[in-house]
């Protein structure tokens, strides 16, 4: 039994490793933190608002008061300024070991009235952020020889629903740029690879989950009859993280109650 806790730890344990999840103060962000900090992990928490950041921390700090839990303000949109707040992180703290590319945005309308500028803002936050903060990190863990890069993709990744066609086409190009990473990266150490959500209640979704009547497809077209749970991310995001998928790489992993294998 000892034998066997001690296999697992080390296979799934993160003690000593340091994470940073970006756009982490809320969501499914904040839960992936909480799950990885519970794993071992020093957890870094990223967002543009600093004022919600030291919220964020703060909340993690009194729930796991054993776990090293910091935050670093940077703009994932802004290629300069992520590669100025990486670089200066490692130089002053140290490695970061984990990348979780979790900052994304949401907006409904249908294409053909869809605004420009939320097209850009899209295409900014949803893709842009993940080449920006995944460069900036890889290039300290190509030195290294090792690292975790793991990107938030969607149901949306291999589905589409009326209303959301720039959001559907960036989660796709999320999960292409990940395929790209482990390319180029994997001869490296690098271990790149995505999680690709279902229906989660988060406050992304806030206006959807408070809909009956969307709520009520929802849990008709989900085979598993309900909306996820956060911290049902948490899993498959630590499996990612540790030593147990030293050879998994450029895969989408669908944590999504089958709805992206039924009909």
């Amino acid at each position: 039994m000892t034998q066997d806790k001690a296999y697992l730890e080390t296979m799934f344990g993160l003690g000593g490793q340091r994470a940073l999840i970006t756009g982490s103060s809320q969501g499914i962000g904040l839960a992936l933190a909480r799950g990885l900090a519970q794993a071992g992990a020093q957890v870094v928490l990223n967002g543009r608002d600093a004022a919600r950041l030291e919220q964020a921390r703060e909340t993690l700090a009194a729930e796991l008061p054993e776990a090293e839990i910091t935050t670093l303000v940077f703009d994932a949109t802004r290629h300069d300024d992520v590669r100025a707040a990486i670089d200066g992180f490692e130089a002053r703290t140290g490695a970061i070991d984990i990348l979780v590319n979790n900052a994304g945005m949401q907006h409904r309308t249908p294409l053909e009235d869809f605004p420009a500028d939320r097209f850009e803002a899209l295409l900014q936050t949803n893709i842009a952020s993940v080449f920006h903060v995944g460069q900036a990190v890889a290039r300290h863990m190509i030195g290294r020889g090792r690292g975790k890069i793991i990107n938030i993709c969607s149901v949306q990744t291999a589905l589409a629903r009326p209303g959301i066609a720039p959001y559907t086409a960036t989660k796709g190009a999320v999960a292409n740029l990940t395929k790209g990473m482990a390319t180029d990266w994997a001869r490296h150490g690098l271990q790149c690879n995505a999680i690709a959500p279902g229906y989660f209640d988060t406050p992304l979704n806030a206006a959807l989950v408070a809909d009956p009547e969307f709520s009520g497809w929802l849990e008709k077209r989900t085979p598993a009859g309900r909306w996820g749970k956060v911290d049902e991310l948490v899993g498959a995001c630590v499996f990612l993280s540790s030593g147990a998928s030293s050879f998994v790489n450029g895969h989408v992993l669908y944590v999504d109650g089958a709805i992206s294998v039924s009909l």
